[in-house]
């Protein structure tokens, strides 16, 4: 079972983090059921009288949440712009993460004059552009490009669809937007 902390949570979703980040977590769960060590969220006021006595130790919130009494058990809030997207967001990592894979897809396309380490794992229909470096222990997911003479950095992951334009260079834990 994989563990995150506030604090890469909070990194992940670009988010404004209250409380410990060193706060862990290993599983999710529903506002109104969660447990010591799950991330939950607020996002609907529908729910909002869960939050304050939800057991979940680390709550994303929309940055408007205001609390109007103190929450019981005292969570981690990561404020966030739509709770909901960076929830999404967030499984979405997790499960590219939970799939750590190695080897290239029949149907990626490497640049003969790419260099390509070890460990790696390129996804169907990845594009690798001209004398582009992907370093050792790179994920990139599916529908990703990595245009010519960019440079990806060790164990960084690429998520599914994103665009690392030519001449970039990423030394970084994830990639999940537009380079340019």
């Amino acid at each position: 079972m994989m563990e995150f902390s506030a604090n890469q949570i909070s990194e992940l979703l670009q988010g404004t983090l209250e409380g410990n980040g060193e706060t862990s977590v290993s599983t999710l769960s529903k506002i109104e059921e969660g447990k010591r060590g799950s991330l939950s969220f607020l996002a609907n006021p529908k729910y909002i009288e869960y939050i304050y006595d939800t057991q979940a130790s680390i709550v994303i919130v929309g940055n408007d949440f205001v609390a109007e009494r103190e929450l019981t058990h005292n969570p981690v809030l990561i404020r966030v712009a739509d709770a909901y997207s960076a929830f999404g967001k967030l499984l979405e990592v997790y499960n590219q993460v939970k799939n750590n894979k190695v080897g290239i897809a029949s149907s990626a396309i490497v640049s003969e004059s790419a260099s390509i380490g070890e460990n790696v794992y390129l996804g169907e229909n990845v594009v690798i552009g001209d004398n582009a470096k992907i370093a050792d222990g790179v994920k990139i997911f599916p529908n990703s490009f990595v245009g010519d003479n960019a440079l990806i950095g060790e164990n960084t992951t690429v998520f599914a669809g994103a665009r690392v334009y030519s001449e970039n260079n990423f030394r970084c834990r994830w990639i999940w937007f537009c380079a340019k």
